[in-house]
């Protein structure tokens, strides 16, 4: 499969943060990151092994990443950042971040998301979906802050989805 565009960098910093493809090692951060969601919900670490080696195999195949984040500083991980396929296409992907808890409410994912968005304009791709459930307002300050803008909602099994869009330049 040949893709028309560049691949998108595995490896960002911003003033604060490093964005980087996660290793096998990382499986356990992405235990207690989704652990936040709900302990029902949260995979064992071989499962997360298998689903950050799917991550790093979907990567090689669109060139779209999701990245671990960690605080340049403290060099402790916060959580997660970048494209993926997800609802959309290779050629408009839609922009994902999810941060602890305990790292909310310092601009991280914003910062985050402005890097992976300007990774995104570098790779020749021309606009960006991201899709948030209704209840999420901090997810909608971010984007906003990022340009982005409301084009539907839509209803899935698990309820409403609110769509946003962006083009890029």
């Amino acid at each position: 499969m040949s893709i028309p565009y560049a691949p998108m960098p595995t490896h960002l910093e911003t003033e604060r943060l490093r964005l980087e493809h996660w290793t096998d090692g990382d499986a356990e951060d992405l235990c207690l990151l989704v652990a936040e969601r709900g302990a029902a919900t949260a995979p064992r670490v071989e499962r997360a092994r298998e689903i950050l080696a799917e991550g790093r195999a979907a990567t090689a195949t669109t060139g779209l990443a999701l990245l671990r984040v960690t605080r340049l500083a403290e060099g402790d991980f916060i959580g997660y950042c970048g494209l993926v396929v997800g609802r959309t296409t290779v050629d408009e992907p839609e922009i994902a971040y999810e941060l602890l808890r305990s790292s909310h409410g310092h601009g991280y994912a914003t910062e985050a998301a402005r890097a992976v968005l300007d990774a995104a304009t570098a790779t020749g791709r021309r606009r960006l979906w991201s899709t948030v459930r209704p209840w999420n307002a901090p997810s909608f300050r971010v984007l906003a802050k990022l340009g982005f803008e409301r084009d539907r909602v839509s209803k899935e099994e698990s309820g409403e989805l609110v769509w946003l869009t962006r083009a890029l330049p």
